[in-house]
């Protein structure tokens, strides 16, 4: 069997990294993206020195001609994709309550964590239904739960999770019939640089749950939010 091809989105540090790294641990050649040339060359490099199948390919997902040519390179080099994991996202008012923010901080967060999300799994879809085989993996949130609506800040970054609780379950039943699993992965608070020293889950943990998913067998799971391998509802 072909090894699997994966693409990692924003996966120059933190829980997008360590994804790769696990996942090249289980032998999948992994694409490791990211805006910043610099960084996301010195992540790769990095995972290379561990021995992981990791490469790196410059890439913004606001930008639409740069997911194009993505996948072009995805089908020109190994004429398949069959895993994406949708971790690039911004937080832009982790620390401002809704009031001090304005209507452009919620559109640029929509802009990368909503739009951009939806512009990948929608380009990859193809190349995934060739090979009647694919796992998308989005990453959430557990704030945005209904029940963590009341500690006063990051208006914008709960608006974009739970709007990708609602594209995971929607796109997981238009793809249905192609063996093509969409789920979302609520690492939890992890200790990154979003997250800070104070957060209770390693990097290691925080990968565990959205590596999971993104390696399904067939007839499992699809459209759910899991955090810890257990469905959530929210």
């Amino acid at each position: 069997m072909e090894k699997p091809i994966a693409v990692v989105t924003g996966a120059n540090r933190g829980i997008g990294m360590e994804i790769c790294r696990q996942l090249a641990h289980k032998d999948v050649t992994v694409i490791l993206t990211a805006r910043d040339e610099v960084k996301g060359e010195a992540a790769t490099s990095i995972l290379a020195k561990e021995n992981c199948d990791v490469q790196f390919y410059q890439l913004d997902i606001t930008c639409a001609d740069q997911i194009q040519k993505l996948i072009d390179y995805v089908q020109s080099k190994f004429q398949r994709l069959d895993i994406l994991v949708n971790n690039a996202g911004v937080y832009l008012d982790q620390e401002l309550s809704p009031l001090s923010i304005n209507a452009d901080t919620i559109r640029q967060s929509i802009e990368t964590d909503v739009c951009g999300t939806f512009s990948m799994s929608k380009a990859v879809i193809p190349l995934m239904k060739k090979n009647n085989y694919g796992r998308i993996v989005n990453l959430s949130s557990t704030l945005s739960f209904s029940v963590n609506m009341n500690d006063g800040v990051g208006l914008s970054y709960k608006i974009c999770k739970a709007a990708i609780n609602v594209m995971t379950a929607v796109l997981s039943d238009a793809v249905k019939d192609y063996n093509i699993l969409i789920n979302a992965a609520a690492p939890g608070w992890v200790r990154t640089d979003m997250g800070g020293e104070q957060a209770p889950f390693s990097l290691k943990e925080g990968a565990e749950t959205p590596v999971w998913l993104a390696t399904l067998p067939d007839n499992s799971p699809s459209g759910g939010l899991f955090f810890n391998r257990e469905r959530l509802l929210w």
